[in-house]
């Protein structure tokens, strides 16, 4: 698995196993956030079969699917209420985790300084600075 850490209760990762939860609830995730479409992966690895194997091994499972055109006020705020807001350790993931990454940055615009907002990214090695014009402002 490939976590990456946001912040010190968020982490993102490119598309997870339904038999990774075990080492995730070891790691401490405790809550895992599905950015990923089912469209885009095979039935193994769709959010049901994912949240089935989180819950069996006791790890809450959220889901807020994610395309850049999809990426409104709304769900940004949908998504930051499902994730970064809660008390939980999380696990955000996507294709790559750029997705889940670019949903938590712009779910902090308004709230988080800009240049931290990017820093944290690229601690994590997720790109933003094209994005810095957008993270002055609230998004969510």
């Amino acid at each position: 698995m490939d976590i990456r850490q946001i912040t010190p209760r968020y982490f993102v990762a490119p598309q997870i196993d339904p038999g990774d939860m075990e080492d995730l609830r070891v790691q401490g995730i405790t809550r895992i956030l599905c950015n990923r479409p089912d469209a885009e992966v095979p039935p193994s690895h769709q959010a049901a079969a994912v949240r089935a194997a989180a819950e069996a091994a006791g790890i809450a499972f959220a889901e807020q699917p994610l395309t850049h055109q999809t990426m409104t006020p709304e769900v940004i705020a949908n998504n930051r209420a499902l994730g970064a807001e809660t008390d939980d350790v999380v696990l955000a993931y996507c294709a790559s985790g750029t997705r889940s990454t670019i949903a938590w940055a712009l779910g902090q615009a308004g709230e988080m300084d800009s240049d931290k907002i990017v820093e944290a990214a690229a601690k994590a090695g997720y790109d933003l600075e094209n994005m810095r014009p957008m993270l002055g402002q609230s998004y969510a």
